[in-house]
């Protein structure tokens, strides 16, 4: 049986001859479940993968702002260092008769615990992230809109000044984008260091869900979490991405996959999973198809006489025709059975670690595969890696 390649050979490997123009990471939303994240890039950055653009929404684009907000040396340790501010130690089971009295159940220690702690970040905050308004606007209106929420984002804009250098970030040393939701139009907007300078509002604006999180007022604008229209900005790195070959990480924090809810919570925590995995597949599948479409309009024009070629609208066919080709590889977080419908609120240490560890392993999976790292051939629609499911076009 042949030996999987090490991380570090891998590294050198893809140091040799790499063959994509760019390599990027889109980071999805989902609260406290984004510890998957930080596990991944630690896979990347011991790989010594130079990512080039990060895109993220809501705590995607936190762990994104982590990154692109500090010199490589200093990044997995920025994240680690957010993440043990915001999670706490494991709350205790404070009688153990009612642990008995639940164990029937089906209820065990680490479920209990679980939801012990999504309790207590939803009554009392989460310490460097947000806190809870005493009187929030739920039968009168709010003076401004950016009280119209049940937690303030105050903390988090600290922490955000504390942990990250935005001088760095707007210095373009890597490509750095956020999704948001401009809360008056509905319509989808794009952060991108590119195209203005970043700051510390435009990465709160993006983790601004409501009703949770108050809107974040930008520029006479008030915006909320991108996961408003789609959880996932993978659309906005796609229709960029035909302009050059790409090596993409795609991080996911929910699945569609799931069972059947039996009671409320369960039910609602299913509706974001599905809303949040549903939107992303969509758009890969209208990749795939895209893709295709370009290559058979290259093929036909392949076929017209030279004359024909000149023509401004044949011209333009065959610049839109251009395939440029990607490989996608997603890494998706898996449930452990013991987490509770408000996994994304168990800001625990333990779960925290367990998320962290998971991201990192499955990176590692990834990363031992040598098809990720060939350029495919053009006339793949798409390369799509799904480490749990293995390979599909």
């Amino acid at each position: 049986m042949n030996q999987a390649p090490s991380i570090e050979r891998i590294a050198q490997e893809s140091k040799r001859g790499f063959p994509f123009e760019r390599v990027v990471l889109v980071l999805q939303g989902g609260g406290a479940l984004g510890a998957y994240q930080a596990g991944v890039y630690q896979a990347l950055h011991e790989a010594k993968i130079d990512v080039s653009w990060i895109c993220g929404t809501s705590i995607g684009g936190i762990n994104g702002a982590l990154i692109a907000g500090n010199r490589p040396e200093r990044r997995v340790e920025r994240l680690r260092e957010f993440w043990e501010a915001i999670t706490k130690p494991p709350i205790g089971i404070p009688d153990p008769a009612l642990f008995a009295a639940l164990s029937w159940k089906g209820i065990g220690p680490a479920q209990l615990t679980d939801r012990l702690s999504a309790l207590s970040s939803m009554l009392y905050g989460v310490p460097d992230f947000f806190t809870p308004r005493l009187f929030p606007p739920l039968i009168s209106a709010a003076v401004r809109p950016d009280l119209a929420s049940c937690y303030d984002t105050a903390p988090l804009q600290a922490t955000l000044a504390r942990l990250v250098d935005f001088d760095l970030i707007n210095s373009k040393s890597m490509r750095f984008s956020v999704a948001a939701t401009n809360a008056r139009t509905g319509a989808p907007v794009y952060f991108d260091s590119l195209q203005r300078p970043i700051t510390s509002a435009h990465i709160v604006a993006s983790a601004s869900l409501p009703p949770n999180f108050p809107p974040t007022e930008i520029d006479g604008e008030y915006y909320w979490d991108g996961a408003v229209v789609s959880n996932s900005p993978m659309q906005y790195v796609i229709d960029d991405a035909s302009r050059y070959t790409a090596l993409v990480f795609q991080v996911d924090l929910w699945d569609a996959n799931g069972e059947v809810p039996l009671d409320v919570p369960s039910a609602y925590s299913r509706l974001l999973e599905i809303h949040s995995a549903t939107r992303l597949n969509i758009t890969l599948e209208q990749y795939k198809k895209a893709q295709k479409f370009r290559l058979a309009v290259a093929k036909l024009l392949e076929q017209l006489p030279e004359a024909a070629r000149s023509d401004p609208e044949v011209q333009f066919l065959a610049e839109e025709a251009r395939v440029r080709i990607a490989t996608l590889v997603q890494l998706k977080y898996q449930s452990s059975r013991h987490e509770p419908p408000s996994k994304n609120f168990v800001f625990s240490r333990a779960a925290m670690k367990e998320h962290w560890q998971a991201g990192h392993d499955d990176a590692k999976i990834a990363l031992r595969e040598p098809r990720v790292f060939e350029l495919p051939h053009i006339t793949e629609a798409a390369r799509i890696f799904d480490v749990h499911h293995g390979w599909a076009t």
